[in-house]
C-alpha cells in the first residue's frame, strides 16, 4: 500500500520501509508512560521528532498514522553494546557499515545504539571513532537520507584496549595494552565517545577512570581479573556498569565473590547481560534479575557482523570467528560476541525470569537511558520526549519501529493508514 506517498515494505527480511514521518499511532497497551488517558485503547500523536499529547479514546488521528490497536507500545530499545550486524561492523570505519547496522537494528525494535569498538591499534580505533563522528554529523544535517533510515547512533562505546590479558575473551590479545590517558583524550576529541569498558585493577586505570568521568564518559568494568574488593573500590570511584556480566570477569565464589559478586550485590552498578542462552545459563539470568531487578539490568546484544547473516566464517578484531548453531566462537572455542538482537534478548530474559512484559520492559530502554543519563530525552513515553517507539505484538515480536517520529520499520504494511482514524 501507499503511505505518505511512499511505498512500504512489509517483510521482516525485506528491511525497513521507505522513510516517512507519521502523525501518530494507536495501541492496545502502553508501558513506559505515567500519563496515558483512561480507556481500552490509546492514541498518541507525534509532532516532528517529538511526542505530542495523547488523544482521548475514539478521537481521530491525522494521517498518516500506525494502527497498533492490537499491540503493545514501548519506548524504543537502546543497545549500549553492539559491534556489528548484517555483515558490517563499527571497526570497518565506513559510513555504509554504520548504515547497514542502523537498518538491521531497526528491524528488531532498536531506536538508538552505541557503536562499540574492539581492541585494535590506536590508529584503527581513531579511524572508527572519526567515521562515527562524520556519520552522525551527516545524519543530523539531513545530507544523506540513507543515514536516517534506521536506528540512531547515540555515541561510541570503547570496549578496550585497556583490558586485563588474563580475561581477553574474544578481544585480540595483540592489541591489549596499559591504559593511556593521552590515547583516550585523542579518541574523545575525535568523536562522540560516551562509554569505555576497562579493567579497573590494571596499572594506570585509576587515572583513566578519573579522566573519563571528568569528561562525562560512563566507565564500565569488564574483561577484568578484579577481586571483589578491587571491583567494589572501582564502583565507589564511579564505575557504573559491568560489561556482559558473568562473561570475561572473576566469578562468584562464596569466599571470593569476585567481580560478579560485586556487580550483583551493589545497587549502584548496572549489569549488562547477553540474554542469548549461550553466554549465560537461564538460571544465572534469573539470579541476576532477582539481584538487580529490571531497573539495573541492561539487555545488550554484543552482536558482531554475523548477526542476521548465515552460519559460516567471519572476522572480529582480525580474529577468525566461526558461527554455528547460533553461537559465535574463535577457533579455540572462546565465545566471540553474538548474533543476538534485543527483541530476542527480551523474550529470552522474560522466559528465564518468568517476568511478564510489564515488568521486564525497562531492561531494554529506560534502564539504558538512566544508566547513560539521558532519561529526559528517551526511555519514557511522554509529551516532548523524542518519538522513539517500538510496537510489539502479543508474542513480543516487533511490528514497527519509529525513530524521531519517522517510520523506519514496519512488518505489516496494512497498519500504515492514509485516512483519518
Amino acid at each position: 500500500m501507499q503511505g505518505n506517498g511512499k511505498e512500504v515494505e512489509g517483510s521482516r527480511n525485506g528491511g525497513s520501509p521507505s522513510i516517512g514521518g507519521i502523525r501518530g499511532l494507536t495501541a492496545r497497551t502502553v508501558f513506559g508512560t505515567a500519563a496515558a488517558p483512561p480507556g481500552h485503547s490509546f492514541s498518541l500523536t507525534c509532532q516532528g521528532e517529538a511526542l505530542g499529547p495523547w488523544k482521548n479514546e475514539g478521537a481521530p488521528l491525522e494521517a498518516p498514522f500506525l494502527d497498533g490497536s492490537d499491540c503493545t507500545l514501548l519506548p524504543g530499545f537502546i543497545d549500549v553494546h553492539i559491534h556489528g550486524s548484517g555483515g558490517a561492523e563499527m571497526m570497518d570505519a565506513r559510513p555504509e557499515s554504520l548504515a547497514t547496522m542502523s537498518r538491521f537494528l531497526a528491524q528488531h525494535g532498536v531506536t538508538g545504539f552505541y557503536a562499540t569498538t574492539v581492541s585494535a591499534s590506536h590508529s584503527a580505533t581513531l579511524a572508527a571513532v572519526e567515521n562515527v563522528a562524520r556519520y552522525v554529523d551527516q545524519a543530523q544535517s539531513g545530507n544523506d537520507g540513507a543515514q536516517v533510515s534506521g536506528a540512531r547512533i547515540m555515541g561510541v562505546h570503547l570496549e578496550g584496549p585497556y583490558l586485563n590479558p588474563q580475561f581477553p575473551g574474544a578481544q585480540n590479545p595483540d592489541y591489549l595494552r596499559p591504559p593511556s590517558v593521552e590515547e583516550f583524550e585523542e579518541l574523545l576529541a575525535a568523536g562522540p565517545v560516551r562509554m569505555i569498558t576497562l579493567a579497573p585493577e590494571v596499572p594506570g586505570a585509576e587515572a583513566l577512570i578519573g579522566a573519563a568521568l571528568a569528561a562525562g564518559v560512563r566507565v564500565v568494568l569488564g574483561h577484568t581479573a578484579a577481586t571483589f574488593e578491587e571491583a567494589s573500590a572501582a564502583i565507589g570511584a564511579g564505575v557504573s556498569q559491568a560489561t556482559h556480566t558473568f562473561n570475561a570477569m572473576t566469578g562468584l565464589h562464596h569466599r571470593a565473590p569476585g567481580t560478579v559478586g560485586a556487580t550483583l550485590s551493589d545497587d549502584r552498578i548496572y549489569a549488562q547481560l547477553i540474554a542469548d542462552g549461550i553466554h549465560v545459563h537461564p538460571a544465572a539470568m534469573r539470579i541476576l534479575g532477582r539481584c538487580k531487578g529490571p531497573s539495573r539490568t541492561l539487555l545488550i546484544s554484543d552482536a558482531n557482523r554475523a548477526a542476521g547473516m548465515p552460519p559460516g566464517r567471519y572476522e572480529m578484531g582480525r580474529l577468525p570467528v566461526i558461527v554455528k548453531d547460533g553461537a559465535c566462537r574463535l577457533e579455540d572455542g572462546t565465545l566471540a560476541g553474538s548474533v543476538l538482537a534485543l527483541d530476542a534478548a527480551l523474550r529470552n530474559f522474560m522466559s528465564a525470569t518468568g517476568w511478564p512484559l510489564v515488568q521486564a520492559w525497562p531492561s531494554t530502554s529506560l534502564s539504558q537511558a538512566q544508566a547513560m543519563g539521558i532519561e529526559g530525552e528517551v526511555g519514557r513515553i511522554r509529551s516532548g520526549a523524542r518519538a522513539d517507539l517500538t510496537l510489539l505484538d502479543a508474542d513480543a515480536e516487533v511490528v514497527a519501529t519509529v525513530v524521531g517520529g519517522r517510520l523506519v520499520f514496519l512488518r505489516d504494511s496494512w497498519r500504515l493508514k492514509d485516512g483519518a482514524a
